[in-house]
């Protein structure tokens, strides 16, 4: 139900977001820019939306904060649907980055190491950081140098693809680093 402001409620009246088109605009005067990006030099509103409507495109302000405002002539709807074809294309190659946790015990079988290290190899080529812990049971606690070998060991394996991003932590019962990989 809209309420008398136009937007969804009493007090939160609908934001558009984007740029402002042909009367939205506010500012005097503009600097327009035509369809082939040639510059038209500084215009009043009216001259700029006269031009824009003689071509059948928008007039379009790319650069609000300018002094005086940017504004482009062109079709606006090809120019909306080309920033979110943008937007979704930097969307797609951003990475962020995740951190996978490796987990095992200060008495893991030498084989057991192995594959949770080449899991970790994976995740590091892949971009994600990993945490190694440490888990320590019981009698475990009293002997904490034997997991603090361990992790140096897993350190200065990855040296080359992994840099160290926290060094040793101490909770509780676990011990663990992080390693980021090297760019």
């Amino acid at each position: 139900m809209a309420g008398p402001y136009g937007g969804r409620g009493y007090f939160s009246p609908q934001k558009k977001s984007g740029n402002r088109v042909n009367n939205e605009i506010r500012s005097p005067q503009v600097r327009l820019i035509d369809t082939d990006g040639a510059q038209l030099g500084v215009k009043s509103i009216a001259e700029a939306l006269f031009i824009a409507k003689g071509k059948q495109l928008d007039l379009v302000e790319v650069a609000p904060q300018a002094a005086p405002p940017v504004c482009r002539i062109l079709a606006y709807s090809k120019f909306k649907y080309e920033q979110e074809k943008k937007e979704r294309e930097s969307r797609k190659h951003q990475k962020s980055g995740m951190l996978k946790e490796v987990r095992f015990s200060p008495v893991i079988g030498l084989h057991d190491l192995d594959v949770k290290l080449k899991h970790a190899e994976e995740f590091l080529k892949a971009n994600d950081k990993v945490r190694f812990t440490v888990i320590f049971r019981g009698r475990q606690n009293q002997h904490q140098d034997i997991g603090q070998k361990l992790l140096t060991s897993i350190k200065e394996r990855f040296a080359v693809i992994a840099m160290v991003e926290s060094d040793f932590s101490k909770e509780r019962n676990r011990l663990s680093i992080t390693l980021a990989p090297r760019k």
